[in-house]
């Protein structure tokens, strides 16, 4: 990946699947959801939830909706930089998630996607999404942490504070 920044005019069409993905996810919109998934993909929810192919990632999504009563999801800040070529990207993307499992149970997550994406027929789709959680627990924040500075270094990142 280069270090160039995409055109104004790309990171508006990234934003806007961003949004597309969020809206669908928080109005449950499986066909919506489903649209910003390039056929080969991939989604790593992390712990060993990894799946490829657009069919393999819906079937999942659908899973695992299916255990939630309510979700909102919103999206922070990012960036997008072109790859090896004007049709392929990546980015990051901070979220916060709020959600109501079926079993009654309130959490909160807040994580990043670092994303990669490639142009189909003029649409930016997902091509990989890698989701790192940096919390997931109760909304007053009892639970671990993972970007911590040892879980950081563990993970082979540069925490130097």
């Amino acid at each position: 990946m280069t270090a160039e920044p995409v055109s104004a005019d790309d990171f508006y069409a990234v934003q806007r699947l961003l949004h597309r993905y969020v809206d669908a996810v928080i109005h449950r919109d499986g066909a919506l959801w489903a649209s910003t998934w390039a056929a080969e993909a991939t989604w790593d929810l992390g712990r060993g939830r990894l799946v490829h192919g657009k069919e393999a990632i819906v079937d999942l999504w659908y899973k695992a909706m299916a255990g939630m009563h309510a979700v909102v999801q919103v999206v922070h800040s990012g960036d997008v930089r072109y790859g090896d070529t004007r049709d392929a990207a990546a980015g990051r993307w901070y979220i916060n998630e709020w959600f109501r499992r079926a079993d009654g149970s309130n959490n909160i997550l807040l994580a990043h996607y670092d994303d990669e994406y490639v142009r189909v027929d003029g649409e930016w789709l997902f091509s990989r999404r890698f989701l790192q959680s940096h919390y997931t627990g109760p909304a007053d924040l009892s639970a671990e942490f993972t970007n911590h500075r040892a879980a950081l270094v563990e993970r082979g990142l540069p925490a130097d504070v």
